[in-house]
């Protein structure tokens, strides 16, 4: 007989590994335990990619800097080889990189960390000397000063005008607006109308703040000076945007990026919120040589936000063990309600059930088409994966036109996944009956529900993303699960008769 020794040796060092890590974690570096002892931080990574002819090559991006609500407490680069400095411009803040000789694809990295901080202001600059009015000709001239007329008719001040500009050009309908846009973007448009009528205007680039966002671009909004202060205007509603998660990226109206030496150069952006001590959030203690460089913080901002979903799987994987194992509950595959979970995650709860039951009860009718046809196994798995694609397609299609917008997130759900899922329920169907469909396809949901609760539960994506260490932990209790041979809570009541008189 195997000795067993050294597997709770194996637990026991799991264990011990994973606190150790995770009160190092705490006490060193002062990560709360819990998500209300917190500081916010937004960290933004911007992903500066072109293709390089082999000259010298100046790369030029402007750099946010402390603003109403954020104060900057780090910024960094990653960008082998690259000379880089940070530049204070007339017009703002730049990142500069430069190298002498480079040639194909080339990405540039830069991050920032931006303390959400109400106390920080943004310095409010009053704008230099009087406004150089935009030189505007022929059939273009002519449409904004038509536009600017019956702007003018309809607003009382500065801000009124420019929400009355912004509406205008909102109007699909608006020929003139149609003319202007077909010259230059409608940000420069506005600003070149407001100019027209001695108005301090300026495009300002801006980026919406949400945790987990990648590949983001700078919205563009329209800056006044209405005498006092500078006011940003939205360019979608025409209303003065006061939202608190808006970090203003490039706000003086100069170019956001700017190549030397490249061509179809773009810029990315990626965003992760963190929480940090308050002693981390005056102390910018972590090092080039700390052992966090060896965490997932030390990754690229788009890298963090998806292992920020990844780090959760084991927990669900942890919940259906114990529901397997002690529970004795049925689900039809064995991690198919994870997958299903971290959809429900991206899609909501609610609008996930539906879109499942609509995705595997639809599939099943088909399916039992196609095992008509005798198709083999690899055909018939390739013909119902089509069909879920199919399907996925028209439920989207359907939900956009009626308005559902919560039915557009049906995409996230797992197409391959599901396919086998379909396919085993179906088969399930012909050989034991649709009762026992219905005893793993609703344990199978039950099981994706219940993973979803911890997934999206905040103290679990704190503690699993920012202590690492927690994994270990899992996995030893998956460990010790897997060693369990006793009675499973569902079998209580078939051999309950035993234990009577």
């Amino acid at each position: 007989m195997t000795s067993r020794v050294p597997f709770y040796l194996l637990v026991s060092l799991l264990v011990i590994v994973g606190i150790g890590m995770s009160m190092y974690r705490h006490d060193v570096y002062g990560v709360p335990w819990t998500a209300g002892q917190k500081h916010q931080v937004w960290e933004v990574e911007a992903r500066v990619e072109f293709e390089a002819k082999g000259d010298p090559v100046k790369v030029s991006l402007a750099t946010p800097d402390t603003q109403d609500g954020f104060t900057l407490i780090n910024e960094n680069t990653s960008s082998p080889g690259y000379g880089f400095a940070l530049v204070n411009t007339e017009n703002g803040r730049r990142a500069e990189w430069t190298k002498r000789e480079a040639s194909g694809q080339q990405i540039l990295y830069f991050k920032n960390q931006m303390l959400v901080d109400n106390n920080a202001k943004f310095p409010n600059e009053p704008p230099i000397g009087d406004v150089t009015p935009i030189a505007l000709d022929g059939p273009v001239k002519t449409a904004a000063e038509a536009i600017l007329n019956q702007a003018r008719q309809r607003s009382a001040d500065n801000s009124t005008l420019t929400r009355e500009l912004i509406k205008q050009f909102n109007d699909s309908e608006s020929q003139n607006a149609s003319l202007l846009t077909k010259e230059m973007s409608k940000a420069d448009a506005i600003v070149a109308i407001l100019s027209l009528e001695n108005i301090h205007a300026r495009v300002a680039g801006a980026l919406q703040l949400e945790d987990g966002r990648r590949r983001q671009s700078i919205i563009p909004m329209v800056e006044i000076w209405d005498g006092e202060n500078w006011q940003l205007f939205n360019l979608e509603t025409g209303a003065k945007d006061i939202t608190q998660n808006l970090l203003l990226w490039n706000e003086k109206g100069t170019p956001l990026l700017e190549v030397t030496g490249g061509s179809n150069s773009q810029v990315s952006f990626s965003i992760i919120s963190q929480d940090i001590s308050p002693k981390q959030a005056t102390d910018e203690k972590i090092q080039a040589e700390s052992l966090l460089n060896f965490s997932i913080h030390s990754l690229p901002i788009e890298e963090q936000a998806m292992f920020k979903t990844i780090m959760l799987v084991p927990i669900g994987a942890l919940i259906v063990v114990l529901l397997r194992v002690l529970v004795g509950l049925k689900t039809s595959g064995t991690f198919m309600p994870v997958l299903i979970a971290v959809a429900f995650v991206q899609t909501q709860l609610v609008p996930g059930i539906v879109g499942f039951l609509l995705i595997v009860g639809t599939g099943l009718i088909i399916r039992s088409y196609l095992s008509r046809l005798n198709l083999l196994l690899v055909a018939r798995i390739s013909a119902v994966i089509i069909t879920v694609i199919l399907i996925i397609a028209v439920f989207t299609v359907v939900a956009f036109k009626i308005g559902l917008v919560e039915g557009l997130s049906i995409t996230f759900f797992p197409m391959i996944i599901l396919s086998w899922t379909i396919e085993r329920m179906s088969i399930i169907w012909e050989e034991e009956g649709p009762k026992e469909v219905l005893v793993q396809g609703g344990g199978s949901l039950l099981t994706a529900v219940l993973v979803y609760l911890a997934m999206t539960n905040d103290f679990v994506r704190h503690i699993t993303f920012n202590f690492i260490g927690i994994q270990l932990v899992i996995l030893a209790l998956i460990l010790m699960l897997g060693n369990y041979t006793g009675y499973r809570l569902s079998e209580l009541k078939r051999f309950k008769p035993l234990v009577k008189d």
